[in-house]
């Protein structure tokens, strides 16, 4: 995620999905409406969590449960459907 959009995003204020609120203001808002209506999002928070679950998955290791692609590739060439 840029530095712009950073800096732009003031937390904590309020609640939302169960958790923190995230306030988006001025030209930031402006641009993820517009991202959002352009790319078939129902709405501006739709948008933003899908953006931030997939930052957040650039920054944090997967989780232990989750196969690694390697290790599912191992299985599928076990399982003899792939070379």
């Amino acid at each position: 995620m840029d530095s712009f959009v950073l800096q732009n995003l003031m937390i904590l204020e309020g609640t939302l999905f169960g958790s923190h609120k995230v306030k988006i203001e001025g030209e930031l808002l402006e641009k993820a409406q517009k991202c959002a209506e352009t790319c078939g999002y129902e709405s501006v928070d739709e948008f933003v969590l899908h953006v931030l679950e997939k930052e957040i998955k650039k920054v944090l290791p997967p989780d232990e449960d989750t196969p690694s692609k390697e290790v599912v590739k191992k299985r599928l060439q076990g399982l003899g459907y792939i070379e």
